[in-house]
């Protein structure tokens, strides 16, 4: 959904997930942004404008940034890129009325020099960040007791670029009955693994005062983000502690560095997982319902990376702020996030796959359309819950980030791998052409024919066929170099009989 001229949409991760969805070695702008669409922008739009956005109280520090050292390029570093732009506190106040409203009490760097137009439209994005901090609106009290919890969302640009809000929740410290606070980062930069430990670090400041927050933020902010395997240290004071170091590292594998596998596992079954995958591929209108927030940014990430190297194009919304509930009736292509208060008010859509990921759960998908079990080829299906079966019953994150990856992406290297020989082109550099119905034609399985004849209609299909088309012919992504990978283990496997 989009705040002012920008479209706004939540991926919250456990995270979240972010989701770089790139394989390793490859820039995620350099791949193209991941485009989400929202039908609610118009109703957004008009409540945010509708709502006073509070005036932010002076910050109790001081926001000026030291000078940033320019250091020498290294390849252990993302070349300008930085951790994050900004932090922000989300403050849950009560105002006259008697509820709880939340607000920005703090950000660091505070955004000077703002033309007029500038700072709307900054306000509008301030203004929406606290809603999907809080997703539950009003209806919050004063807590003695509270779990913590991370999630994330993302904000797409009108021009395509995303930015990505971590946020994690938590009751400040302090005597008797409080209402939880809301620490939300906005970067650039999709790996949930490294800003749940940065939350980790501000947390623990936040304990002793909020003071401590900023030269840690600070350090932070200076630093350059590692690529993908490596490390940065970041030094930090704290009183009664001294110096310490934090170590921050990437995985070596950037592609799978936002996504956390094993809530979709806990939640689901292999079967239900795939029913899940196979309404995502067409492209399907699907809500996930679950009691934390956690569950659900976990979740639908976790959907989305197995699309791979697929990126779903419509709707995403890994928690529907309450107000903003009426976006399950697009009748458009959406994953959403509930939560099971609300299910009530999302479960009585036609066409929909409603899947319930809460324990003591009394059946898994509440509303399907039933055809759901039967849109994957079963052998390519079978082939997959084989495939999945190899992994321990108590996996890790890592032995999960390697064979969930295993078991899906030869699901689409079998259907459409063959992609690349019917994109015709005129001459060399030039444009290619592809011949869609000559490509799904060359296939021999009827069941798979049948599948992909409806995939090649679904706008992730047409936008990957469309980047391949004005890719030089000599430009290999990851997934064709698995591609290749596969077809010379079959030349293999054929000589052998």
């Amino acid at each position: 959904m989009e705040t002012g001229l920008k479209k706004l949409s939540l991926l919250n991760s456990q995270h979240h997930q972010h989701s770089s969805m790139f394989p390793p070695g490859e820039d995620e702008e350099d791949k193209g942004a991941m485009k989400r669409l929202s039908t609610m922008w118009t109703s957004f739009r008009g409540k945010i404008s509708r709502d006073r956005v509070p005036k932010e109280p002076d910050s109790p520090l001081s926001s000026e940034l030291a000078p940033v050292e320019e250091k020498p390029r290294d390849q252990r570093y993302t070349s300008g890129q930085f951790f994050f732009e900004y932090l922000v506190v989300v403050s849950l106040k009560k105002t006259k009325s008697g509820v709880y409203e939340p607000q920005i009490t703090y950000q660091f760097p505070k955004k000077d020099g703002m033309v007029r137009f500038q700072k709307e439209e900054e306000e509008k994005t301030l203004k929406a960040i606290t809603l999907f901090c809080f997703p539950e609106g009003i209806n919050w009290a004063p807590l003695t007791e509270y779990c913590s919890e991370t999630f994330s969302f993302v904000l797409t640009e009108i021009d395509g670029s995303r930015r990505n809000g971590y946020c994690r929740r938590l009751l400040p410290h302090g005597n008797g009955a409080r209402p939880p606070e809301a620490y939300c980062i906005i970067s650039k930069v999709a790996c949930f693994g490294l800003f749940s430990k940065i939350f980790d670090e501000v947390e623990k400041r936040r304990q002793k005062s909020m003071a401590m927050i900023y030269p840690f933020m600070q350090s932070l902010r200076e630093a350059p983000f590692p690529a993908p395997g490596n490390t940065v240290n970041i030094k930090s004071f704290i009183p009664e502690s001294g110096t310490e170091i934090i170590s921050l590292t990437r995985p070596i594998d950037s592609w799978l560095e936002h996504v956390d596998f094993r809530v979709l596992f806990r939640c689901l079954t292999d079967e239900e997982v795939l029913q899940v995958f196979a309404a995502t591929v067409l492209e399907r209108r699907i809500i996930f319902i679950a009691e934390e927030l956690g569950t659900l940014s976990q979740v639908i990430h976790a959907v989305t990376v197995l699309l791979y190297p697929f990126i779903w194009q419509h709707t995403l919304i890994s928690i529907v702020p309450e107000i903003l509930i009426d976006v399950v009736m697009a009748p458009t292509p959406y994953l959403l996030g509930v939560q099971k208060r609300l299910a009530d008010q999302v479960t009585d859509q036609g066409d929909l796959l409603a899947v319930d990921l809460s324990e003591g759960r009394k059946q898994t998908f509440i509303r399907e359309n039933g055809d759901e079990d039967s849109i994957l080829p079963h052998k390519l299906k079978e082939e997959i819950l084989q495939a999945l079966k190899s992994r321990n019953e108590n996996a890790t994150l890592e032995e999960l980030n390697r064979v969930v990856p295993e078991a899906f992406l030869p699901f689409f290297m079998k259907t459409v791998g063959h992609f690349s020989k019917y994109i015709v082109r005129n001459g060399p550099g030039q444009p290619g052409q592809f011949q869609k119905r000559n490509f799904y034609k060359a296939l021999e399985s009827k069941s798979t024919r049948h599948f992909v004849k409806k995939f090649v209609e679904t706008q992730m299909f047409d936008l990957f066929i469309q980047e391949a088309e004005q890719r030089p012919t000599n430009q290999n992504g990851f997934f064709e170099q698995k591609i290749a990978e596969y077809q010379r283990k079959v030349r293999e496997k054929t000589k052998k009989h």
